[in-house]
């Protein structure tokens, strides 16, 4: 579904080849401008990826998750304690004699009811969990990016196309001018240009203006400053399918958004088993040795101790309601995000195949016929047969035809994003992890 860039057929004085990629004249509104750098998709995303402030400040989480999973990961959960004491004992009966002794030992503490395997789990599943939502968040960053390209791209055709209609109307109004002069119009067909040419100059200012601040609103996903604002270049349409709707359905059961959600609520359901798991008390074992007695009487004593807390008032309600509270709302979240995802898809997808008629039916039916009428209207003036106003009714009309032309096309093109951003349609073929 590619513009049409159909020539307008004029008389040799009105003949003006309209295309939708004419150069943009520089406003007032752009002199503060060093360089007006032009961008393509590919590249933009490229800049984003590098300086987006969201995707910077997802990506500083990483360290805190491998920490996490570091942690469970190692050997025991619990890091074994060291104990040693000196001990100088004073016998009365012997008088100021005084004894050392010294004891050495260690303890570790073990935990039981598979506490460090549902650890290691929560902590894995919460990694994954991480790494599905930076990939949500990347083509969240890379929708909005093509979003605001798409906005930039259609105001640059609709001044492309405004400039090719000021300069057909300025010329129809110099062309008006003469015949005034040699007494063939009136002064109201003279003004009815002026006016003509003046609401065009006006439209183009509006639309330029317009353009500055989508061009700011580029810049400002892509961190450019502003006298860097960036031009674009591409096609308006759609340069790829987005499949049918149940194979957009199935691509959103395994969209990146989905896989964070579900792997959110394992990482739950791991976390509240391992809170249940805590109300068994952690055993630790010790073993110490030490030497004790008078110096001709020393003796080794080696000691063998075990610790079991008893869960008698204690027994972690609260860590355990917090993870029964947690994994309730991972639930809820993923089944209203399926639900919605769904809807959302089917809701977008008939939108599109609306969209495609309508664009279809433009291509094929209106603007051959507004350049019909061009042609025959001009014919039709130098032959006396209609007059000025009815002349500058089709050259409105033929603007009016490729202003709904470049409309459509960039509202399929903004449908087809927010298809594929649904669908979790990755736009580029590279792993977004890579």
């Amino acid at each position: 579904m590619r513009l049409l860039h159909v020539p307008l057929t004029v008389a040799a004085l009105l003949y003006f080849p309209f295309s939708a990629h004419a150069e943009i004249s520089t406003t007032p509104l752009e002199s503060t401008q060093t360089e007006s750098p032009t961008i393509t998709l590919a590249h933009a995303w490229q800049l984003a990826e590098q300086a987006n402030p969201e995707l910077r400040q997802a990506l500083a989480q990483r360290d805190a998750i491998e920490g996490d999973v570091t942690d469970a990961s190692s050997l025991l959960w619990n890091n074994p304690n060291l104990t040693s004491s000196a001990v100088r004992r004073t016998l009365p009966e012997t008088g100021s004699e005084t004894k050392r002794e010294w004891s050495a030992g260690i303890e570790q503490t073990f935990e039981i009811a598979g506490q460090q395997g549902l650890r290691r789990s929560a902590s894995l599943q919460q990694q994954e969990a991480f790494n599905a939502s930076l990939d949500f968040l990347r083509m969240e960053v890379r929708a909005e990016v093509e979003r605001r390209f798409v906005k930039v791209l259609a105001l640059q055709e609709h001044i492309a196309t405004e400039n090719t209609s000021q300069q057909l109307i300025a010329n129809t109004a110099a062309y008006v001018q003469k015949r005034i002069t040699a007494g063939e119009d009136s002064r109201l067909d003279g003004n009815l240009a002026n006016v003509e040419a003046a609401r065009a100059r006006n439209q183009i200012d509006t639309l330029k203006e317009q353009l500055l601040e989508a061009r700011t609103e580029l810049a400002s996903v892509l961190q450019l400053p502003f006298n860097e604002l960036p031009l674009v270049q591409g096609e308006l349409s759609s340069s790829t399918s987005t499949g049918t709707l149940e194979a957009l359905l199935a691509s959103a059961a395994t969209q990146p958004l989905v896989r964070s959600l579900e792997l959110k609520e394992l990482a739950a359901k791991s976390r509240l088993s391992l809170e249940r798991a805590s109300r068994y008390p952690d055993v630790t074992l010790g073993l110490s040795t030490g030497k004790e007695g008078a110096v001709s009487e020393r003796e080794r004593v080696t000691t063998l101790s075990i610790t079991l807390p008893l869960p008698l008032f204690r027994r972690n309600a609260s860590g355990i309601g917090r993870a029964s509270t947690e994994l309730t709302q991972a639930q809820i979240e993923r089944q209203t995000t399926n639900r919605n995802t769904v809807n959302n898809i089917t809701s977008l997808w008939q939108k599109q195949q609306s969209l495609v008629a309508r664009l279809s039916s433009l291509q094929q039916n209106l603007l051959p016929a507004l350049n019909d009428n061009q042609s025959l209207s001009l014919k039709s003036l130098q032959a006396g047969e209609i007059d000025l106003f009815q002349l500058l009714l089709v050259n409105r009309q033929e603007l009016d035809g490729r202003r709904d032309l470049i409309n459509a096309q960039a509202e399929l093109r903004l449908t087809d994003i927010a298809l594929k951003q649904a669908a979790g349609w990755n736009p580029m073929s590279a792993n977004p992890r890579n």
